[in-house]
């Protein structure tokens, strides 16, 4: 289970999702979240569905790697469709024994599943084609204006980008020790919850201790190297816009439009 997340996960490659800009990756993300949450039928989840499944095969990771991400939220996804069921009303569609599910109930929780499904995927795909670094360029780069409020811009970045950065290594220690406990006996799937629950001290303790001891290394190494925050820092590799970065956010910025368009038309 815990070797499907890949939450932060970057395959490196040259191909022109590899290529953009992260600023234009970011604000390309940003345009599809705001598309899917406009869209409200079938032929605008047909425009989103048409949307990833290019960005997909531009960036040739596979839909394997994508699929693989969906494991861990799938009990979500599909707890999410049965309250769809059970709480909307409307034209009754069948009968099973004493609930009656309705047609807009049945639209409503495939649209939610659909929703929830290329969410996650496109927004695993920003990381998976983006390596920590350049997101975290692209990211202080997008909030610079804040700066004149103060705001710690480059601090923020910073965080998240290490957050992203130990989110497979953290993923790891925990199947090594969980394999290192259940070599020792341990069993973390027979019993109740509080039994399963109580299972999982042995692995949260030794977790913790890793996490904290990874944490103060990098402190240690980062004052090592004299870093001192975002103040007066220069960049090695500048950030510039290329044809190819406004061709894709025109493009993205059309299909938005258009899905809302859609929406609106009730299409």
């Amino acid at each position: 289970m815990l070797k499907d997340i890949t939450l932060g996960q970057f395959f490196p490659g040259n191909t022109l999702a590899h290529r953009l800009d992260p600023r234009t990756k970011l604000m390309v993300t940003v345009l599809y979240i705001v598309a899917l949450f406009c869209a409200k039928s079938f032929v605008s989840y047909g425009v989103m569905a048409l949307w990833l499944v290019t960005a997909v095969q531009v960036s040739k990771v596979g839909y394997k790697a994508l699929v693989k991400g969906l494991k861990p939220v799938w009990f979500i996804i599909v707890f999410t469709a049965v309250l769809n069921l059970i709480y909307i009303k409307g034209t009754p569609l069948v009968t099973i024994w004493k609930f009656t599910i309705y047609r807009e109930a049945v639209e409503t929780a495939v649209f939610m599943i659909l929703r929830i499904a290329m969410l996650i995927m496109g927004t695993f795909l920003l990381t998976y084609t983006t390596s920590p670094i350049r997101l975290t360029d692209g990211l202080e780069t997008l909030l610079s204006p804040l700066k004149k409020l103060h705001a710690p811009v480059h601090e923020l970045a910073m965080m998240m980008a290490i957050a992203l950065r130990f989110i497979p290594t953290l993923i790891e220690e925990t199947d090594k020790i969980m394999s290192a406990q259940k070599a020792r006996g341990a069993d973390f799937e027979s019993g109740g919850l509080l039994q399963r629950a109580k299972a999982l001290i042995p692995i949260l303790v030794p977790l913790f201790i890793s996490a904290f001891r990874r944490a103060d290394e990098l402190a240690t190494a980062m004052e090592c190297r004299c870093y001192s925050g975002g103040e007066g820092r220069t960049k090695l590799h500048v950030l510039r816009f290329a044809a190819k970065d406004y061709l894709v956010l025109a493009l993205a910025a059309v299909l938005t439009a258009a899905v809302i368009v859609l929406g609106r038309m009730g299409l």
